[in-house]
């Protein structure tokens, strides 16, 4: 999963079409701007193909399954070919399931409910949350952060050698770092769980969006992503990968569809026999939309040829790495290094500012949306940072004077939809804010910094 930085624009270098793309912001200096959507990290923009499909099908809407009118029947086909083309995008196993969730986190929350008793999980402390929480009933032992992809192997590698030998176990980790973008070496760490009887989950939330993903060629046992990172709406995501663990396990909800069969008993009980496919953890209606919605991403991806959308990306991560480089107060955070390939997620801290107040002067005075904090990976950046978990900084003021510790980091986020017009813009108002200051005075709010009236 090799990445070569682009010396120069590609060939074909337009960005997809998405919502929000001609959206126009007020400025608290006066007048408008288009918003430079560069947030794609936290939730990417829909692509206008994906809204037009939904759009499309709206009229049609029924129910799932269970129903026997043509409209019920559609939505059917639609839920389940949905299922079959994220499984093809996937390149997932002919037995794998494929099981339509909530988002990265419900899917992770599923697999910890599916672990067979006694399961060790290995997992990084440098994981998003949705990777790093959900295993809290299994016996779990947290790696350091390696600073290489190799150490990272050589640590798993030794954990899993001093594990009990003969109980299951199942090691998570990312495919791309939601912090510093930094691509994972995920075939490596699947090769040493293997070989020491462990399996592995892949959270892909931000590398499915960012680069092709194949179940089979990584060898991962689970793979899980979230709809609202690939270019799809809110609330849909997927778990997919090997189904004996998933069939042995209760319902993840219980109810209608998960169930095949339910009778009354003699002591008044009831005696239920649930379905071994993946219906059996979609209890409840369906979300057609959602599932529909990430088949249609997944097609436009796959339409728009990932050679193609990768060397954009790699196109518009050196301009802003370039950028960058040009402001001596600006630090990238990184685990593996400068020269370490990524998607297009970096976070960065600014001598002598308050990481919220940058945030929101490049939000107020320049129309451009990025994220400020720890990013739902509070160990990761905090180990990045070298700061106190228990002080925060206040808007307005320093966060660290020059040379110190920051308490935390600004993240900027693109990708198939963005413009070179916003990474120019945001590097531009990087170097004016650092060199001139901010042009309004802003206060804190709820915790937020916000420009002052």
């Amino acid at each position: 999963m090799s990445v070569s930085t682009a010396a120069s624009a590609p060939a074909i270098c337009s960005p997809l079409p998405v919502l929000g793309r001609d959206v126009t912001v007020p400025l608290v200096t006066g007048g408008e701007t288009t918003y430079a959507a560069l947030d794609y990290a936290a939730s990417a923009p829909a692509l206008q193909r994906v809204w037009d499909d939904v759009a499309a099908y709206a009229p049609y809407y029924g129910s799932v399954h269970r129903g026997a009118g043509y409209l019920s029947q559609l939505s059917t086909d639609l839920f389940e070919n949905a299922r079959r083309t994220v499984a093809e995008f996937l390149d997932c196993r002919a037995d794998d399931q494929l099981i339509f969730t909530r988002s990265t986190t419900d899917s992770l929350n599923l697999l910890a409910a599916a672990l067979p008793a006694d399961c060790q999980v290995f997992v990084f402390e440098t994981e998003h949350h949705a990777s790093l929480l959900p295993w809290q009933d299994a016996e779990v032992t947290y790696l350091d952060a390696p600073r290489t992809p190799q150490q990272a192997v050589a640590n798993l590698e030794r954990a899993l050698a001093d594990r009990a030998p003969h109980g299951p176990a199942l090691v998570c980790v990312t495919g791309a770092s939601n912090v510093t973008g930094e691509l994972w070496p995920v075939r490596e760490l699947a090769a040493a769980a293997h070989a020491h009887g462990a399996r592995i989950v892949l959270d892909a939330a931000q590398l499915a969006p960012h680069h092709p993903v194949s179940v089979q060629d990584l060898d991962v046992d689970w793979i899980a992503f979230s709809g609202h990172k690939l270019y799809a709406p809110f609330g849909s995501g997927v778990l997919a990968g090997r189904a004996d663990w998933l069939r042995a396990a209760e319902p993840y909800l219980a109810g209608g569809g998960a169930s095949r069969k339910v009778s009354r008993r003699a002591d008044g009980g009831v005696d239920v026999e649930w379905h071994d496919s993946a219906a059996r953890h979609e209890a409840g209606s369906p979300n057609v939309i959602g599932a529909y919605s990430i088949a249609s991403a997944c097609k436009a991806l796959t339409e728009a040829g990932f050679d193609t959308l990768v060397a954009r990306e790699e196109y518009l991560i050196e301009k802003v790495r370039a950028g960058l480089a040009e402001v001596p107060e600006v630090r990238i955070l990184s685990l593996f290094g400068d020269d370490a390939p990524r998607v297009g997620v970096l976070s960065f801290v600014v001598d002598g500012w308050n990481s919220s107040h940058f945030a929101a002067a490049l939000s107020a005075e320049y129309g451009i949306g990025v994220r400020d904090g720890l990013f739902c990976a509070h160990p990761l950046v905090r180990t990045l940072l070298g700061s106190d978990p228990q002080t925060q900084g206040e808007c307005g003021a320093p966060e660290a004077a020059p040379g110190e510790k920051s308490l935390n980091a600004i993240r900027v986020s693109f990708g198939a939809g963005t413009p070179d017009e916003h990474v120019e813009r945001f590097v531009t108002a990087v170097r004016e804010l650092v060199s001139d200051g901010a042009k309004w005075n802003y206060r804190t709010e709820d915790g937020r910094c916000v420009p002052a009236v």
